[in-house]
């Protein structure tokens, strides 16, 4: 259990730092204020996670990953890197973590169904505002990214060795 809330709660703090990351980007760009808008309101559902998620580890007396302070700082690098490389590179940056994060997210329900349902159920729900944020993604052009095959195998293998780093340390 130790390690799924440890995951979990580094997970939505790269999210945050992503979102954040993509904003201080696009917030003061010209044109670019639809993009903000729908990236401050990703950033705010993940901001919701990551405060269960703290709630979580302070109640279970779990220890956050000791990586916090690299992931902090990755993320926002990735989420503004995206960014300076245009808006539909950002979505493919959406669409590619919020993929491996709903997979991550489905492995953990159906484990933890029959032994904590009320948390399985919590990530479900968590697991569905990322379905929509990819949904979001997708239908905003991130597959039109250029080098996309490339840019989103790349981000995916990130986030799973950040995954498996994230439980052990």
């Amino acid at each position: 259990m130790a390690e799924i809330l440890r995951v979990d709660q580094a997970g939505e703090l790269a999210a945050v730092h992503i979102y954040r990351g993509q904003q201080a980007v696009m917030r003061n760009a010209p044109g670019r204020g639809r993009i903000a808008r729908q990236l401050k309101e990703m950033e705010g559902h993940e901001q919701v996670h990551l405060s269960r998620f703290d709630q979580l580890l302070s109640e279970r007396g779990v220890r956050p990953t000791l990586m916090s302070p690299v992931w902090r700082a990755a993320a926002f690098a990735l989420g503004a890197g995206t960014a300076l490389m245009g808006e539909k590179a950002a979505h493919a940056c959406t669409e590619a973590v919020e993929t491996v994060i709903e997979q991550h997210y489905a492995g953990q329900i159906a484990e933890l169904a029959d032994r904590d349902p009320a948390l399985a159920a919590e990530l479900t729900q968590f697991r569905d505002d990322e379905l929509g944020h990819r949904d979001i993604a997708i239908e905003e052009g991130a597959r039109d990214a250029v080098a996309y095959p490339l840019l989103s195998a790349v981000i995916q293998a990130g986030c799973r060795a950040a995954i498996k780093i994230s439980e052990k340390l």
